[in-house]
Parts: structure tokens; C-alpha cells; sequence
């Protein structure tokens, strides 16, 4: 996949796996991986930085495998910012495939 492609839509798919259920950093790695492949270079700086920007908050949960694990959880602002760029994404698809069905036939 084109990583310009994948670097427009990967906070949304972040967000909206959050929004499911809390996660930790390397479940949540994982979990958009099945959409997106990324890597934890790529995903823990965009949590810091949502969460920096009250998007996230993040507490910690015994773990049975290690160290306390920091968990993931998506804030009233949080849900309200995703909601915009799943707007913003819905709108931004259908534009590019009518300009494609459109452009197509020439």
C-alpha cells in the first residue's frame, strides 16, 4: 500500500480500534496491522502524540506476562475527533472514486 495512503487514514483506524475496547501499545500494533501494515516505530509516537492532545488517556493494568502494561483509553474529545475524520474519510473516498468512475471511460 502507498504509505501516503496509509499515513492519512492510520490515526482514524488507531482511534476507532481504541474505541472498541482499551488497548495497550502493542496489542493496539497488532490489532491495526490487520488494516495497515505498521509497526511500533510508527504507532507509539502517534499515541503520545493523541494523547498529549487529550484524545487518549492511559492508565496502567497488571499484567500476568511482565511489567504493568500502559492501556489506551479513547476520552469524550477522543470520540468526537474520530467521528470528524470518519466524516472527513467517507467524504474524501466517495469524491476520489466518482472522480475515478467518472475519468474512467475516457
Amino acid at each position: 500500500m502507498n504509505p501516503q495512503f496509509k499515513k492519512g487514514v492510520l490515526e482514524l483506524v488507531v482511534l476507532e480500534s481504541v474505541r472498541k475496547r482499551d488497548m495497550y501499545g502493542y496489542e493496539l500494533v497488532e490489532e491495526v496491522s490487520k488494516v495497515i501494515d505498521v509497526n511500533e516505530g510508527t504507532i507509539y509516537p502517534l499515541l503520545k502524540r493523541l494523547t498529549n492532545e487529550h484524545y487518549f488517556e492511559t492508565y496502567l493494568r497488571e499484567s500476568t506476562e511482565g511489567p504493568p502494561r500502559k492501556y489506551y483509553h479513547l476520552t469524550a474529545a477522543g470520540i468526537l475527533y474520530r467521528d470528524v475524520l470518519e466524516r472527513e474519510w467517507d467524504e474524501f473516498q466517495q469524491k476520489v472514486c466518482t472522480f475515478l468512475k467518472e475519468h474512467g471511460d475516457e
